[in-house]
């Protein structure tokens, strides 16, 4: 097989689950060259993988069918010639350039009435036993070949900083003051909602406690533009707001990565970033509310997961159905703040 196509999912967490399945596809393809349909949004994660060929970047918008431009990235695609398309997504419109593009081989998941769209599928798990993100999409590299074994040391996602994202980087902190080896990374973002969202004011005494212990830390804010007001709260409630610095919205996701790779420990939601963090393995803590971590864990042998496994949960609603969101209130600071010393100290001890 020369060349397949994939086409990537919408979000950062799912972009980075899928690394597994291209280190996959390279070991059962070796002389294939891989190319990615993504949005402008994921696009960077792509760029981090070493098995990606070409990242075919695409203006798509979530929710949009934009008709006019999936037809002219069909044609564009239709050009390369390439003998399979593996659909990530479950939408419709995912599948229609591959379809439009008359790749041979579409392989997905059935979903959202899109038969004859994607012509090698498999069924999709129910919501009650879904197995975790990763192996959902390592599933796929299995279908054209039944006897083929996925090899237990590709199974975490791996992410590569890219040289320009780090000189940036190393510029941003040096023009701030700020000393990459006394840097803390915080991400209080998550775009599901509330629901995986540790509240503002327990991120702002993490903060607080986090600079108490070491006058010399400094602590960055990451998340993207709607992030930007939650972290703003944070600073604003610290004792000693020049030490937190709020750079959300203010960064190329590329310019995450590199943060993210370059810091001592993170702490974040279930979101994006916390699966950067784990794939660039940087020690991180990470807080579940509403959501599975056996469903979307970081795969990371340096990452710790907080989640205190409530009757209640996970209920994966946006908002509490109950009003009271104790998954996620009922996690204490102190806690965080002792795991989170637990996960840098014992990867100190590893290196």
């Amino acid at each position: 097989m020369q060349s397949i196509l994939i086409i990537a999912p919408n979000w950062i967490g799912d972009a980075v689950m899928s690394q597994p399945l291209l280190a996959q596809l390279k070991n059962q393809y070796p002389n294939s060259n891989i190319d990615v349909l993504a949005t402008t949004w994921v696009a960077p994660i792509y760029r981090a993988y070493s098995e990606v060929h070409e990242v075919i970047e695409a203006k798509l918008e979530h929710k949009k069918l934009q008709w006019t431009l999936r037809k002219q990235l069909a044609q564009k695609i239709q050009s390369k010639n390439y003998q399979v398309c593996f659909v990530l997504p479950n939408s419709l419109k995912s599948a229609l350039i591959p379809w439009l593009a008359n790749i041979p081989f579409r392989i997905g998941y059935h979903g959202e009435f899109r038969y004859g769209l994607i012509n090698l599928a498999l069924e999709n798990p129910s919501k009650i036993n879904r197995p975790p993100m990763v192996e959902h999409y390592l599933a796929l590299s299995q279908v054209l070949s039944d006897e083929l074994k996925i090899l237990s040391d590709l199974t975490a996602p791996k992410l590569n900083v890219s040289p320009p994202a780090n000189e940036s980087v190393r510029e941003k902190l040096d023009h701030a003051g700020i000393d990459a080896k006394s840097l803390l990374v915080l991400c209080p973002g998550a775009e599901y909602g509330p629901t995986k969202r540790w509240p503002a004011e327990k991120f702002a005494q993490l903060a607080q406690a986090l600079v108490d212990e070491n006058s010399k830390m400094h602590i960055i804010l990451l998340g993207s533009q709607s992030d930007h007001a939650i972290a703003q709260e944070i600073s604003q409630r610290a004792k000693r707001p020049s030490d937190i610095h709020n750079w959300c919205g203010q960064t190329t996701l590329d310019e995450a990565i590199a943060l993210i790779g370059s810091a001592k420990g993170v702490v974040s939601n279930d979101s994006g970033l916390m699966h950067v963090a784990a794939a660039l393995q940087t020690p991180q803590v990470a807080i579940f509310g509403s959501s599975d971590p056996a469903h979307t864990p970081p795969l990371s042998s340096k990452a710790k997961v907080i989640w205190l496994n409530l009757p209640c949960s996970p209920c994966h609603k946006k908002e509490c159905p109950l009003g009271h969101l104790k998954c996620l209130n009922n996690i204490l600071p102190q806690q965080v703040f002792a795991t989170l010393n637990a996960a840098i100290n014992s990867s100190e001890k590893l290196t």
